[in-house]
């Protein structure tokens, strides 16, 4: 279970009109209700689904949209039109609501009854030009919405439907989300530092430092019962060699890892911190940077990043929490260094110490050892290959008060030969299209070097959090040309200059 998994439902809402008369409404209830309870039979969505009552006027609209956006277990709206519904109704309600919305294009039944189908059935099963009154509408307001068309009871739009859920969880998460950073961001770098007032405007998030030295009562006061426990879970956890067990020394090392990950975690749940960061620049009366630490906690679903960078340690938590549940796992990562060999060539990702074990591929192994930055003692890691497979590298970066979201499909791929000397996690990926336009593409949008790596998020669903919060998009994978990257950027920034993404 992710750590401080919010308690979400979603409402579904259906339009109608008071033109039909009681038998065909009554019959639109109906309907309505079936679909809801098969979506939830069928565990389509990873929250419940909530049926709400049809609405018939503009004020029902008003009034069912403004109790979503007031209701704060609501994480958005599937809409979908069972008959034609005049779509001048619809305005005032969908201009003040605040949750994510899908358009659900669908029908009760799935094939026309060839023999029998007369008006009556006409007029009760309109939705497919109902939808579209409804659809113009939405296009000509401008709305940040989703799209979903197909039968409600095929795999494939019940996955398509599950998917937009866990990005809107993810959206109206974010809306109120708090995440701590552990004194400054790195000097001098550019791509970790940013406007949190901005990001609070746009994504939602509140962004808020604390010196190290509140970091440093609460590792002091950990009881040594509670680090002990903890060794004790390590221990039935992960391979951990005698050579630190039976190393007072090490052992101490270790120890001290226990009590920066019990600390750190008690802050963030007294706190409602979904994610936190820390710097190897910022570590005043601390004996090590957290790394075991950190990555433990990652593990547990909150966002983290170093070196200060705020805006991945929230992209992570975000990714975490659209793809709990999916096959695969999510961790904070960096582009680190390059294999170039013609016909070979690939990234290897990791970071000084803090990759999250849930991408682990195997045996996840405690090592202590000098970390030749930050000046302070050998800290102890979780050290692992990670997972092969299809997989997500995403960044946020700012420009100004606007933000972009920018995605590169890779294939993480089995690492060739051991390296015995990195005792850091590792991973190692190849760029879609292909390695020098993957390169190219991520340069030209002005990618980070921290990233959020994903085996379970698709590049879909991250479009999708884009489209929800008015994000810049761009979008590095299969057919991507370094042209196409460039057209794409030069219509943002026209979009920008006209206020689009402001």
């Amino acid at each position: 279970m992710i750590a401080q998994k919010p308690d979400f439902e979603f409402w579904f809402v259906t339009g109608s009109q008071d033109l039909y008369g009681p038998a065909t409404l009554e019959q639109v209830a109906k309907d309505s209700q079936a679909i809801v309870e098969g979506l939830n039979k069928a565990k389509a969505l990873p929250y419940n689904l909530v049926w709400k009552p049809t609405v018939l006027t503009a004020e029902g609209i008003s009034a069912t949209l403004e109790a979503a956006t007031a209701e704060k277990k609501c994480a958005g709206v599937i809409t979908w039109m069972h008959t034609f519904s005049p779509a001048k109704m619809w305005v005032r309600g969908l201009l003040v609501l605040k949750k994510p919305l899908l358009q659900f294009h669908t029908q009760f039944n799935r094939d026309i009854p060839w023999s029998t189908i007369d008006m009556d059935f006409m007029n009760l099963n309109q939705s497919a030009h109902g939808d579209r009154e409804y659809g113009h509408i939405t296009a000509r307001l401008g709305l940040k919405r989703s799209i979903v068309a197909g039968h409600w009871q095929d795999k494939d739009t019940q996955k398509r439907l599950g998917a937009w859920a866990r990005v809107a969880a993810a959206v109206t998460e974010g809306r109120s989300a708090r995440f701590v950073r552990f004194g400054d961001n790195m000097r001098e770098v550019a791509v970790t530092d940013g406007d949190k007032v901005a990001a609070q405007i746009k994504l939602g998030w509140s962004v808020n430092s604390y010196g190290v030295g509140e970091l440093v009562k609460r590792v002091n006061a950990v009881p040594a019962k509670a680090v002990d426990d903890l060794i004790a879970e390590y221990k039935k956890t992960y391979v951990i060699g005698k050579d630190i067990l039976d190393n007072p020394k090490q052992l101490d090392r270790l120890k001290v890892q226990a009590r920066l990950e019990i600390a750190i975690e008690a802050f963030l749940v007294e706190g409602r911190y979904l994610g936190f960061t820390t710097s190897f620049e910022d570590l005043y009366g601390l004996d090590q940077l957290p790394g075991l630490a950190a990555q433990r906690l990652m593990a547990k679903g909150y966002g983290f990043a170093g070196e200060g960078d705020w805006k991945t340690a929230a992209l992570v938590r975000a990714v975490k929490l659209m793809g709990d549940g999916l096959p695969g796992a999510t961790s904070f990562m960096e582009d680190y260094t390059y294999h170039m060999e013609d016909g070979k060539k690939m990234v290897l990702g990791s970071h000084m110490l803090e990759i999250c074990p849930t991408i682990a591929d195997g045996p996840v192994k405690v090592e202590i050892h000098p970390l030749g930055i930050g000046g302070k003692d050998d800290p102890a890691r979780l050290v692992f290959s990670a997972a092969t497979g299809e997989a997500t590298n995403a960044s946020l970066v700012e420009f100004g008060d606007r933000f972009r979201l920018i995605v590169n499909e890779v294939k993480s791929v089995k690492i060739p030969q051991a390296m015995p000397k990195l005792p850091v996690a590792q991973a190692m990926w190849v760029p879609y299209p292909d390695f020098t336009t993957g390169l190219e593409g991520w340069i030209w949008a002005g990618g980070a070097h921290h990233t959020a790596y994903s085996t379970a998020v698709d590049a879909d669903m991250l479009q999708t959090y884009a489209d929800q919060l008015g994000l810049e998009f761009v979008r590095i994978g299969k057919g991507t040309t370094v042209e196409s990257i460039r057209q794409n950027l030069a219509v943002q920034e026209l979009l920008a200059f006209k206020g689009n993404f402001r």
